[in-house]
């Protein structure tokens, strides 16, 4: 395996469990503070109780998503250490930053937990849990504006291969930050607002606990909502990638001639060597008017570019349809789910649950499949436009034994997290 591979590799394997235990880390204290105030203002015990179990899984995912975010960041010297010799002084401000706001997310996290019999004004109490909420978003805003950056650098001048006059406001602040912001934390919602409904809808039907009941009813509102949303954050994104980056739409949507009134295609089988994509549904004109409201604007093909500069084309356009299938998907069952609250007879319907059940997972293979279409379609450009990623690897051998470390690493913190969710829901249902 070679040095380049292995690093890429193990960085891609770190984001894959990351961006788990990150995404559930910034939303699943907004389910908890939901609970809280329903118990403030009702004082029906069953939402205690659930506040509690929900204050158990935000602090297993708050600990491991800060160890996985640690190794990250040690990975980035690690494995990248000529990209952050130059990007560090220019995407800085957002690291520190989010290292600001996951200190003010500890602290309020503190509070909370050990504040139920300490903090005598109960709705200070209830901030406090809040705060855990608005850390972990602006957290994960500040993470994805420096990702943004690596799409669209500015706050700089390079050259001669140097990085001068550095802006690190422009820098935090690039085209990029809000379209990737609003669209990340959107599906951050619509992952974990159905997983963890699905969940709780599953161990309902199971056992017919009221707890269960109402955590579904918290959690799918939360999902819903944002899967009915996250298409409009989906069209923002990708007007500002065919603008900025012609080649990622383009392998995208693996178009490989630019032409007028391009189509939409759906599905389909890429075929790299002949540069073509056999048995997809095209929609004429559509392609055009998604990314520049224009149904004869010219969309570049990939065979406007060079072949150095060209995204791995398969993987990025088979990522980018799972993404927007499953979105789609989510998007259908949750005007369904609205609908539900005026049919409420539709939630007895047995493939009404399995419905929501069967979508447990679909929200963060969605998730996954975006961060592909973002970091794939960005290659062979770690900084796009102005460094490869193949120039910003370690010239250090062994970077194999590494990425098998990591992974190992990252294995071991998913089968402890799964072990120590499966006791807490064993516990609840027996109790």
């Amino acid at each position: 395996m070679e040095e380049l591979l292995a690093a890429r590799l193990q960085m891609a394997t770190s984001m894959v469990f990351h961006i788990v235990f990150a995404a559930i880390g910034m939303v699943m204290p907004y389910f908890m503070m939901v609970s809280h105030y329903k118990y403030l203002k009702t004082n029906d015990e069953i939402y205690l109780k659930l506040t509690k179990v929900w204050q158990n899984g935000v602090a297993i995912f708050f600990v491991v998503g800060a160890v996985s975010g640690t190794m990250l960041s040690f990975e980035l010297g690690l494995l990248w250490p000529e990209f952050m010799k130059h990007a560090g002084p220019i995407i800085g401000m957002p690291f520190s930053l989010e290292g600001t706001a996951f200190f003010v997310e500890a602290i309020a996290l503190g509070f909370y937990l050990y504040g139920w019999k300490k903090i005598k004004n109960k709705w200070f109490h209830w901030w406090t849990g809040a705060i855990v909420g608005i850390s972990g978003v602006t957290s994960g805003i500040l993470v994805v504006a420096a990702n943004g950056w690596m799409n669209a650098p500015s706050g700089f001048d390079f050259v001669n291969g140097e990085f001068l006059n550095i802006d690190p406001i422009a820098a935090l602040f690039n085209e990029a930050w809000f379209s990737q912001a609003l669209h990340m934390t959107l599906a951050a919602f619509t992952a974990v607002g159905f997983a963890v409904g699905g969940l709780h809808l599953f161990q309902y039907r199971k056992n017919k606990k009221t707890l269960h009941k109402k955590a579904y009813e918290i959690a799918l509102i939360f999902g819903v909502i944002a899967a009915i949303l996250i298409p409009i954050s989906g069209d923002i994104a990708a007007k500002d990638v065919a603008v900025r980056q012609p080649a990622k739409l383009a392998a995208m949507e693996a178009h490989y001639e630019t032409e007028d009134g391009a189509d939409l295609i759906i599905g389909g089988i890429v075929n790299e060597e002949k540069k073509q994509v056999d048995y997809a549904i095209r929609i004429p004109g559509a392609l055009s008017f998604l990314a520049f409201n224009d149904f004869k604007a010219t969309v570049k093909g990939l065979n406007e570019f060079p072949e150095d500069e060209i995204p791995p084309v398969a993987i990025t356009h088979y990522s980018f349809q799972i993404m927007v299938g499953i979105g789609t998907f989510l998007m259908f069952i949750g005007f369904l789910y609205l609908i539900s609250f005026k049919k409420k007879s539709w939630r007895d319907k047995k493939l009404f649950a399995l419905l929501f059940i069967a979508a447990t997972p679909l929200g963060f293979i969605a998730l996954e499949a975006g961060w592909f279409v973002t970091e794939l379609g960005r290659q062979p450009w770690i900084i796009h436009g102005v460094m490869k990623t193949k120039d910003a690897v370690t010239p250090v051998q062994g970077m194999q034994f590494s990425f098998y470390l990591y992974t190992l690493i990252y294995a071991s913190l998913a089968v402890t997290v799964f072990w120590l969710m499966n006791r807490q829901i064993k516990k609840l249902n027996a109790e």
